[in-house]
C-alpha cells in the first residue's frame, strides 16, 4: 500500500483538530489519525503535584521514539495500539486506541515539526496558523469545559510554558511547512486544496 503521511502542526487552539476532523470526515477509513497529544511520557515514577509542574509544552515531554516506531508499523500495513493521554491526571492511562493502516496517515501536533526525524517521513507539511489572542481563548475554553481545569491553572501555564515554548520551539518550526493555513478548518479554500491533493494520492477524480 502507498501511504503518504501528512502533518498538520500548530500553536495550541490554533484549529489542527478542526482541518483533522474535516479531513477525516470527507475520506472516512482511508485516513486515519495518530495524534501527538497521546505520546506524553508515561510518568508514573512521579507525584499528582510532580506532574503539573512538568514542561508539556517542550519537545522532551513527548515519547517520540514510539510514535516514529507506530508509524513505521502503520506504513507497513500493521495496525497499532496507541497509547491514550488523561490530561485530568497528567499521565498516560491504561486505555490504548487501536489505529489501523490507511493510505493516509495525518500525524498532528503542536510540536511534530520540531523533530527531524518525524519531518523526514512525512510528504505533506501544513502549518495552522492562528492569532494567539483567538488561540488563548479557544485553549481556556477547551482546559476548562473538557479537561476540568481552573482559569487560573491555565492562564498561569499559558504564560509560564505554553507561550514560551510556542515562541521557541513551534513557530520556528512553521519554516519546515510546505503549506500554511490561517484559521485551519475555517478556511475552505486550504481545506479544499488539501482535499484535491489527498483524492489524488488516493486515485480519486476532484472531490466536490
Amino acid at each position: 500500500m502507498d501511504v503518504m503521511i501528512l502533518g498538520i502542526a500548530g500553536g495550541t487552539g490554533s484549529g489542527k483538530t478542526t482541518l483533522t476532523r474535516r479531513l477525516k470526515e470527507r475520506f472516512g477509513d482511508e485516513v486515519s489519525v495518530v495524534y501527538h497529544d497521546n505520546y506524553y511520557k508515561r510518568r508514573d515514577d512521579l507525584t499528582y503535584e510532580e506532574r503539573c509542574a512538568i514542561n508539556y509544552d517542550h519537545p522532551n515531554a513527548f515519547d517520540t521514539d514510539m510514535l516514529l516506531e507506530h508509524l513505521a508499523q502503520l506504513k507497513a500495513g500493521k495496525a497499532v495500539e496507541c497509547p491514550v493521554y488523561d490530561f485530568t491526571v497528567h499521565n498516560r492511562s491504561d486505555k490504548t486506541v487501536l489505529v489501523q493502516p490507511a493510505p493516509v496517515i495525518i500525524v498532528e501536533g503542536i510540536l511534530i515539526f520540531a523533530f527531524p526525524e518525524l519531518c523526514d517521513l512525512m510528504d505533506i507539511k501544513v502549518f495552522v496558523d492562528t492569532d494567539a489572542d483567538v488561540r488563548i481563548l479557544r485553549r481556556i475554553v477547551r482546559d476548562v469545559n473538557k479537561r476540568g481545569r481552573t482559569l487560573e491553572s491555565v492562564i498561569s501555564q499559558y504564560l509560564t510554558t505554553v507561550k514560551p515554548m510556542h515562541e521557541q520551539f513551534v513557530e520556528p518550526s512553521k519554516r519546515k511547512a510546505d503549506i500554511i493555513v490561517p484559521e485551519g478548518g475555517k478556511n475552505t479554500v486550504a481545506l479544499e486544496m488539501l482535499v484535491h491533493r489527498v483524492s489524488s494520492h488516493l486515485g480519486r477524480s476532484d472531490e466536490n
